[in-house]
């Protein structure tokens, strides 16, 4: 009886290798642009830095509503590149606190919106430990719930950002794999960061330094990583988020702040030009309205600049997958999407089973749910 249960034991743990292959070294000439990429600091497509568009990524983590959205739309709104195209921004929404009313306009005005999770639960050792289970209702099917609640297409939600950074391991990549999603930017590289790592799949083992594990091991085919590579701050001490930064110029000095910006820009712009990320929540901004002009005149200078350009996540993966020099970039079509209406209703109170304290109230683009939308049930059916 011993022996035949460690047969089954035996069993179980190939059969679970199987599933999850463990990554090996990367075969450069077997992982080919555009549907594997090998973990590097090298330039997509053999470009030279001065061929490559410097992109430049500001995303903003947690729910949207009326307390932030009027620094959204006065930052953000009608804000083009040199090339004329609409800048970007990502948003990595969580479901509790949002206004999905907010997320159509948001995705609307050609933004992009990006997963961050529908408990945003804490303590953080939830994610660390989460399971393939955990992260299927935490995304897989914040997929739905997000196209489902702001009436977006689904094929429009492309990436997640574990709340706290904290990887999951496997789990979440293998999730992100089995629902459609193409891209993870929760990893934060502080080895890498000059010259910057690029994106890279998930095919074989990644060279990214592991900052808060557990970080993927397995060969999960086709899943993209968009590292956080980190800035440095005036103590010269690697910060991933921007209001995460120790060593900062003081909060009211806005010369002193958008040359600090600038200095970390000018670390991707005159090296290998890997993305640039302005990672942040956006109360740091509104609570430092010195921050927020100095953000602003960032963004207007990257925006005069011919070979730079503000985007949406996704957009750095799309070029990564077929990467061409800046001149040709400049010449191409501007992105579009696909607007949607939003029929406009107030739902609540709601109950929901996990807070029985409480009652809540949603604003969404659709008919109103029975319930509060959970884990388990993310459309409150």
């Amino acid at each position: 009886m011993k022996c035949l249960l460690v047969l089954v034991l035996l069993a179980a743990a190939w059969a679970q290798e199987d599933v999850l292959p463990l990554a090996e070294s990367c075969d450069r000439e077997a992982c080919q642009l555009p549907s594997c990429r090998c973990s590097g600091t090298d330039i997509p497509g053999g470009l030279n830095a001065r061929d490559t568009p410097q992109f430049v990524l500001l995303t903003f983590d947690d729910g949207v509503n009326v307390i932030n959205i009027n620094t959204y739309r006065d930052l953000l709104f009608g804000r083009l590149n040199s090339n004329g195209c609409p800048a970007g921004t990502t948003f990595y929404i969580n479901h509790e606190y949002t206004d999905y009313t907010i997320v159509n306009e948001l995705y609307n005005n050609g933004l992009e919106i990006a997963l961050h999770s529908i408990s945003h639960q804490t303590p953080d050792t939830y994610w660390k430990e989460a399971t393939y289970d955990d992260m299927k209702m935490e995304f897989g099917e914040q997929r739905h719930q997000m196209s489902h609640f702001a009436n977006i297409p689904i094929d429009a939600i492309k990436g997640l950002r574990i709340p706290f950074l904290q990887v999951t391991g496997n789990a979440s990549f293998q999730v992100m794999a089995d629902y459609g999603l193409v891209y993870d930017c929760s990893m934060p590289t502080v080895n890498q960061i000059n010259p910057g790592l690029w994106p890279y799949t998930l095919d074989y083992a990644s060279t990214q330094d592991c900052v808060i594990p557990e970080c993927p091991t397995a060969s999960i085919p086709g899943v993209w990583v968009l590292p956080m590579v980190s800035w440095i701050d005036l103590g010269g001490f690697t910060c991933s988020m921007v209001d995460s930064c120790f060593s900062v110029p003081p909060l009211t000095d806005e010369d002193a702040w958008f040359e600090f910006i600038v200095t970390n820009f000018e670390r991707h712009y005159s090296g290998n030009r890997s993305p640039f990320g302005f990672y942040v929540h956006e109360w740091y901004i509104s609570s430092y309205p010195a921050i927020y002009r100095a953000l602003a005149r960032f963004l207007d200078m990257v925006n005069n600049l011919q070979d730079a350009f503000v985007v949406n996540s996704a957009e750095v993966i799309d070029w990564v997958k077929d990467p061409v020099p800046v001149n040709e970039y400049r010449s191409r079509p501007c992105r579009t999407w696909q607007t949607t209406t939003c029929q406009r209703q107030s739902c609540g109170p709601l109950s929901s089973y996990h807070n029985i304290w409480g009652a809540y109230w949603m604003q969404i683009c659709n008919a109103c749910p029975n319930t509060y939308p959970w884990l388990g049930n993310p459309l409150g059916q």
